[in-house]
């Protein structure tokens, strides 16, 4: 009891002070709240754009994540990505569907051929929404820009490399990704840039085209039946990251290295090691990397300035042994370049 009075008897002759102090430690917490939330609201990101790849799973569309996701955070934009985890047309146009009704500040997206991709993205435009097209274009639509690497341009330089690699003279398969899966109008390019090039050498013969679908013939099973078949095939050219490691396994798995010349496509580490063991020739690429981070710099433009280029070209890039370490040590120490001229 007596402590009871002592306590209330020190509050009463320094009620002025605690009340003082009580005041202090409000303000203070006041403050702190109220700073909080301003820094919440000047971290805002600008813009939120939506980001829809072709799948998940090839290693090419990790590195467009890559460079887009380095581009979000110099440009301080929120970059929302979704995608099929294998291709699937269908599911990239339901992506673009929700975007669309979403009202987003921009959409960057993989098009898929044969599906209704330029009514969705029309209907964006009409909703006021940009739309940028990467890796593959849909210029029958009113897409803002198209960034990626002109595919005939892809096929023309693989088809320099088989040349080099076979002296000019050779039976080739060609193994392509096709289907309902895949985009065939990007394919053809490829292909009809590799036919063209070589139309000039008399000795190199396309003997057969092979088409490797996910879940019903894969690239081993090609290059299997190609080693197996009588048709003197000593060069093969495939025209995706996937299909050319599974055709260097086979090659490597049946002991005939050094029997076929393999041109490919990718960078993958197991393509790399691949090519420094001299199991494939070299290998052709768009540079996805850059796609990404490209991509969402053309976005801010079209917001900040409605101004972009309509096409924005990422290059070819083309590994061999004889540039390899380069290559690699490129690679690694790779920055975008935020001053790149569209």
């Amino acid at each position: 009891m007596n402590r009871v009075k002592n306590l209330l008897r020190f509050i009463g002759k320094h009620s002025i002070l605690i009340l003082s102090i009580l005041i202090a430690l409000t303000s203070g917490f006041l403050f702190w709240v109220l700073r909080e939330e301003r820094e919440m609201i000047i971290s805002k990101p600008r813009y939120h754009f939506y980001f829809i790849t072709q799948n998940s799973v090839d290693p090419l569309w990790k590195e467009v994540r890559q460079g887009a996701e380095s581009a979000a955070r110099q440009l301080d934009v929120a970059v929302e990505f979704n995608h099929p985890r294998f291709n699937n047309p269908q599911e990239e146009l339901k992506y673009l569907d929700i975007a669309v009704s979403s009202y987003v500040d921009g959409i960057i997206t993989h098009v898929s051929s044969g599906l209704d991709f330029t009514g969705l993205i029309n209907k964006a435009y009409d909703r006021g929404i940009p739309v940028v097209t990467i890796e593959n274009d849909d210029n029958e639509s009113n897409r803002r820009a198209f960034i990626g690497t002109n595919s005939y341009q892809l096929g023309k330089a693989a088809a320099d490399l088989m040349i080099k690699g076979t002296g000019g003279k050779a039976q080739i398969a060609i193994i392509v990704s096709s289907g309902l899966e895949l985009d065939n109008a990007s394919q053809n390019l490829k292909l009809n840039g590799f036919l063209s090039t070589i139309k000039a050498y008399p000795e190199m013969k396309v003997v057969k085209t092979y088409t490797s679908q996910m879940g019903i013939l894969s690239a081993e099973e090609i290059a299997q039946s190609v080693i197996s078949s009588q048709h003197g095939i000593d060069a093969i050219f495939t025209t995706s990251s996937v299909d050319t490691v599974g055709t260097a396994q086979v090659i490597v798995d049946h002991n005939r290295v050094g029997s076929y010349v393999l041109v490919g496509y990718g960078d993958t580490k197991a393509i790399l090691r691949y090519i420094d063991m001299g199991i494939i020739y070299g290998t052709v690429m768009s540079d996805p990397y850059r796609i990404g981070y490209e991509s969402v710099r053309a976005m801010m433009d079209i917001k900040e300035k409605n101004n972009v280029s309509t096409f924005i070209d990422t290059g070819v890039k083309i590994i061999t042994k004889g540039n390899l370490a380069e290559y690699e040590k490129k690679a690694d120490a790779y920055e975008p370049n935020t001053d790149m001229k569209e």
